[in-house]
């Protein structure tokens, strides 16, 4: 099958696609969609920017009883952004179909889900925890589903939300297809998506190489306390109009911000802690261009899908090889070239090896750019600027009143010339703070790395009304552990057994003085989780 109209897809869906100037399925929609069309179960896995989405979206979409407004599909997401791009691909499939699709996700107010809800759709896509309060309020009902998809079913697990997602599926008929797609899956993926579906078949899309040709990987080590003077240099250097930088804190998020916003560039961060209008309105800004830089965490930024960004800078290495990919695969989209920017300090050289031989890809390790050169690009930038639509402006009149006023007042035009320079060029005069030029030592031997992961036991349990999630977002809260740390969570009766990333295991010295529902935790480190 080399295109969607071998594939007997209805002249609806194929309109739509050709609409969307789409005419040959990527590789895991020429896997799955067969499959997905016969009724069979299906587990997908594809990197991020494949075409996941339109994989399982075509054959649902062909299999939905049109005549119907029942509820009949239900796509489960980890986020709320992930949620509303889903909806928004559906709705570019569907736009001939008379299918109605509808997003449900917490942050959003009641009354326009209850309004959305009220035009009956067929297809509901959301994150577990909103989509249960809408089960509980008797405002939803899955009695008619026929079709169950898990998108990013890793991070939902992750994320902790396996409670909640048993809890949805009870009210979802047993006898259903179902379609899990992930960027990974780990054993316990695996494990999990058994209790969900009936034979799956398990389709695999590998790469020669995880990252994209298009984009260019550079690295630039620094020490850590200089990276905040690197970025400021590297933006005017490269002269980005359109850059995503991730940071592994919502606190480092806030401090680059602010730090960005004190030297003129229009940045504005992305995390958990904003209200849905924020987010919304942080998005439309980058979305437009009146804001250039988002600053952003790994979890808020899921699901975001923005057009023409130039370049992602790793302001901080991602703790898993999983999210590196993620990251870098945001710019170079749509066959353009993109620019992938990582710092890092000399200790974290072992770290870019590994990142290195996931991907088969190497990082150029660039030296830190001069001011001397930051003023010679930013100058060739200019001239650039200039010269572009020269021909253009001499037919452009608006300005011949204020070009004869300054005719009369100087006879030099130089000096006016620099000053329109001057303001065209806002960073003209800015003042970089040295940087010291350091590279890791060459090792002899390359030393193998340590297993990533570490177990934990904590003393809460089922006992006390404990979920997944709520472990996940307390530690998350209360000790700065990222929730992209965390793999997979066992509740008993009496205690909750964590997968945990090593690295973050010394922020639970902090659990100490901590209580949950008045109970002082403690915890402390085994050799495995125990079977559940």
């Amino acid at each position: 099958m080399n295109d969607f109209f071998d594939m007997n897809i209805d002249a609806e869906i194929l309109s739509a696609l050709k609409e969307n100037n789409i005419e040959q399925p990527t590789p895991i929609q020429k896997e799955a969609i067969p499959y997905l069309l016969e009724g069979k179960d299906v587990i997908g896995q594809a990197q991020t920017g494949t075409g996941k989405t339109f994989a399982y979206a075509i054959p649902l979409l062909e299999r939905i009883d049109k005549r119907r407004k029942t509820v009949q599909a239900l796509i489960m997401c980890p986020t709320r952004e992930l949620s509303l791009q889903v909806c928004k691909e559906v709705e570019k499939l569907a736009k001939y179909t008379n299918v109605k699709a509808t997003t449900i996700y917490g942050g959003e107010s009641y009354e326009k889900q209850f309004k959305a809800l009220a035009k009956k759709p067929q297809i509901i896509i959301g994150t577990p925890g909103r989509i249960i309060d809408h089960l509980h309020r008797g405002t939803l009902s899955f009695k008619e589903v026929s079709y169950l998809v898990l998108d990013e079913a890793d991070e939902m697990l992750k994320m902790g939300f396996e409670e909640d997602m048993e809890t949805i599926l009870k009210e979802v008929p047993s006898v259903r297809q179902t379609s899990l797609f992930s960027a990974t899956l780990p054993p316990w993926v695996k494990q999990t998506s058994k209790k969900y579906m009936q034979e799956p078949i398990l389709v695999k899309i590998e790469q020669k190489t995880l990252t994209v040709e298009k984009i260019k990987e550079v690295l630039y080590y620094v020490k850590k306390e200089q990276k905040k003077d690197l970025i400021v240099r590297l933006l005017d250097y490269y002269q980005l109009k359109s850059v995503m930088i991730f940071a592994n804190t919502k606190a480092m998020v806030d401090e680059l911000v602010l730090f960005l916003q004190e030297n003129h560039f229009k940045a504005d961060g992305l995390h958990g802690d904003l209200k849905q209008l924020s987010r919304d309105r942080v998005m439309q800004s980058f979305r437009l261009g009146s804001v250039e830089i988002m600053i952003a965490t790994d979890v808020a930024a899921r699901g975001i899908d923005v057009e023409d960004v130039e370049a992602i800078i790793n302001f901080d290495l991602p703790q898993e090889n999983e999210i590196y990919v993620h990251r870098i695969g945001r710019t170079g989209r749509a066959g353009k070239t993109g620019l992938a920017i990582t710092l890092a300090t000399t200790r974290q050289s072992s770290r870019v090896q590994e990142l290195e031989t996931y991907t088969k890809s190497k990082m150029e390790v660039m030296e830190i750019p001069t001011p001397k050169q930051i003023a010679t690009k930013t100058q060739k930038g200019l001239t650039d600027k200039i010269f572009t639509g020269l021909e253009a402006a001499s037919q452009n009149h608006t300005y011949d009143n204020l070009l004869k006023d300054l005719a009369r007042k100087t006879t030099d035009p130089t000096p006016i010339i620099i000053r329109l320079l001057e303001l065209l060029n806002e960073n003209t005069g800015r003042s970089y703070p040295s940087i010291d030029t350091v590279r890791p030592k060459q090792k002899s031997k390359e030393k193998k790395s340590s297993s990533s992961w570490a177990y934990i036991c904590i003393n809460v349990g089922a006992n006390d009304k404990i979920r997944p999630n709520q472990i996940v977002n307390f530690l998350h809260d209360e000790v700065s552990i990222h929730r992209e740390h965390f793999g997979k969570i066992i509740i008993t009766k009496d205690s909750t057994y964590l997968e945990i990333n090593s690295q973050a295991i010394r922020f639970l010295k902090d659990l100490k003085n901590k209580k949950y529902m008045g109970k002082r935790l403690t915890y402390h480190q085994v050799k495995a989780l125990p079977k559940n």
